[in-house]
């Protein structure tokens, strides 16, 4: 009991930090990997579960949904879908060391363009939507493969390319995290073992439930400055916890 008290506790943590700024995973992942799962099994499973906690931010945000630029949103979610999915057969064929040897990098990146990118955004000319497409395809491979803080990557990558404020694409960065979630679930749940630890999937699914729920009610609330800086706070958290282990 104290085990999945403690796994319930981190899904309510990860599914709120998704519904404001994103790296939830960060939150969910050790704690399944300490309750014994295997790191592989644990990144499938984090995935599956915290899905339900991004849909019910997204319910919350459903009336909040801007596209991104010129770029339609249904084919960004297409590119988006794409990618998770292959993310997500990477994950089952290749060593896990692949890209976690990234991760530090696109964190630190990440959280600096968050801090600069509206600057940067205002000197650097739009980016066409075919890039914009490209860029959205390889950051949701690495969703599908980890996850880790893909959703803080893909809104620092849309302030520059196509100057988005991080407060306004928060709606837009969930519903494109669900729809690279989703598809990897889709995946997991048929080829991979997550279904083996039902007790522990169950309980940071209900977790991830509430958290998503009462974090995106709270933060659709708040001032654009104020979420603002919660983004950035979220991005330098994730950032310096995940280079402190």
């Amino acid at each position: 009991m104290p085990q999945l008290l403690i796994v319930l506790l981190a899904g309510v943590a990860a599914g709120a930090l998704n519904s404001v700024g994103g790296g939830g995973s960060f939150l969910a992942f050790p704690v399944l990997v300490a309750a014994g799962l295997t790191p592989v099994t644990a990144n499938a499973a984090t995935t599956v579960a915290l899905l339900p906690g991004v849909l019910a931010s997204l319910w919350i945000y459903r009336n909040d949904l801007i596209p991104l630029q010129r770029t339609s949103t249904a084919v960004l979610t297409g590119m988006t879908v794409a990618g998770g999915a292959l993310g997500a057969a990477l994950l089952l064929l290749l060593p896990s060391a692949s890209f976690e040897t990234l991760v530090p990098g696109l964190l630190v990146f990440a959280t600096l363009v968050l801090i600069f990118g509206r600057r940067i955004g205002r000197r650097v000319r739009a980016t066409r939507t075919r890039t914009i497409l490209l860029g959205q395809f390889v950051l949701a491979i690495y969703g599908g493969y980890f996850g880790g803080a893909v959703g803080l990557l893909m809104v620092a990558f849309w302030s520059v390319a196509a100057g988005l404020d991080p407060a306004k694409g928060n709606p837009l960065r969930i519903a494109q995290l669900a729809a690279a979630y989703l598809t990897a679930t889709a995946i997991f749940l048929v080829a991979s073992d997550v279904l083996d630890r039902p007790h522990e999937l169950s309980v940071l699914i209900a977790g991830a439930l509430v958290g998503g729920l009462t974090g995106a009610a709270v933060a659709r609330k708040l001032p654009a400055r104020v979420l603002r800086a919660l983004v950035l706070t979220s991005a330098i958290t994730v950032t310096a916890a995940y280079l402190a282990t």
